[in-house]
């Protein structure tokens, strides 16, 4: 029978192919095929050997042969990638390579066909490498430096950075652009809330003597269960509440009526039981506020940095900017973001929340009907 004749003829070739002869593995695997049905493996042998003679054009359809049967087939996607590497087509090169590692398990796997996935890996970066200096080269010959959301996109497409999407952790509100970093230039109330910062900053120090007021930022609440904050009831992350919950905390807010007033001016929610919200942030030396994301995409989060001693930055999504005094950082904290105080004093900025400037005047009325229903339901 073909089968039995083809058999006999694919361990000669594996004979040939260990004594060092491919010339003759590559003829006695031939013979083998045209003897009839045969497995993908047949196909894959023959693919192997065309590849040590070089002839990648007639290797690369005999390994479709055995991904057309197995599709999954990990030997065959990788030389399938080191194939079109060698005809010179690095797309289709890198294509086969992700698809060949994205697909492997983690454990299980032969000394063999793991040593092939690192190659693979190896070969993958290499292409990587390549395509980002050949961006590198085309884009560096732009007159001007590029835009900052341009230069973001390329990170991300080589794969240098992620991209970071609005992930409200109880609120989201669609067709809002995930821009990180709002610039206050263009807003009225944030030059004014600058202009006010040494006035803020007075009354601030006047808390400082005994930092009476001051409680951690992140509390556990007995109707919620408990998520794990790093910082949960640690007061190296402290506030002093100015508004709470949509009311001013007396005992706070009498002690800083300039504060309380540069505040009644700025564009701050008005939804009762929840806005405005308002405080001191106190971030202690060499403290360092994890990644999380905010409730809610229909705000913007507002720092007014008072006291900043070197080393404190923000992150939210790809981008980090150094915290300055008195220089307004407005954000959207739907974004994943972080914080970082690696000085040897305190950090302590005004924080508050304002409609996003994209939200129509009929849209907030909407939502603070909506979050007013919400926060008030059960009670």
């Amino acid at each position: 029978m073909a089968s039995s004749q083809s058999h006999a003829l694919i361990q000669s070739g594996i004979a040939a192919l260990q004594a060092g002869d491919a010339a003759r593995a590559r003829q006695v695997f031939e013979a083998a095929i045209g003897k009839g049905e045969v497995s993908p493996q047949a196909w894959l042998y023959l693919s192997h050997t065309l590849m040590l003679l070089g002839d990648h054009a007639a290797a690369d359809p005999a390994l479709d042969r055995v991904l057309a049967a197995e599709p999954a087939n990990l030997y065959a996607l990788c030389m399938k990638g080191d194939v079109a590497a060698a005809l010179g087509d690095d797309r289709k090169a890198a294509n086969y390579y992700q698809f060949a590692l994205g697909g492997a398990p983690a454990s299980g796997l032969s000394a063999d066909l793991v040593a092939r996935l690192q190659a693979a890996r190896a070969a993958l970066g290499a292409l990587q490498h390549r395509f980002r200096q050949r961006l590198d080269d085309v884009m560096g010959s732009s007159a001007g430096p590029l835009p900052a959301r341009f230069r973001e996109a390329m990170a991300i497409l080589n794969g240098e950075a992620q991209p970071y999407p609005q992930q409200p952790t109880s609120f989201y509100y669609p067709r809002l652009a995930p821009v990180p970093f709002f610039e206050t230039g263009q807003y009225d109330w944030a030059a004014n809330l600058e202009a006010a910062a040494p006035a803020i900053c007075a009354e601030l120090c006047s808390l400082l003597e005994g930092e009476e007021g001051f409680q951690p930022y992140v509390q556990a609440d007995p109707n919620r269960p408990n998520r794990g904050h790093a910082l949960l009831d640690d007061p190296r992350w402290s506030a002093f509440h100015l508004w709470q919950d949509g009311r001013p905390v007396p005992a706070n807010a009498d002690r800083c009526p300039t504060t309380m007033a540069i505040l009644a001016e700025m564009p701050i929610p008005r939804i009762e039981g929840r806005s405005p919200m308002a405080l001191f942030s106190l971030l202690r030396p060499h403290t360092h506020i994890p990644p999380h994301t905010g409730m809610l995409n229909t705000r913007l989060i507002c720092h007014l940095p008072l006291i900043v001693p070197e080393h404190c930055r923000l992150r939210v999504g790809a981008e980090t900017r150094k915290v300055e005094r008195f220089k307004a950082l407005l954000f959207d904290d739907s974004i994943e973001h972080e914080a970082w105080n690696d000085s040897d004093e305190v950090r302590i900025v005004l924080l508050f929340e304002v409609w996003r400037p994209d939200i129509e005047a009929e849209e907030r009325a909407l939502l603070t009907r909506m979050f007013e229903t919400v926060v008030g339901y059960g009670q």
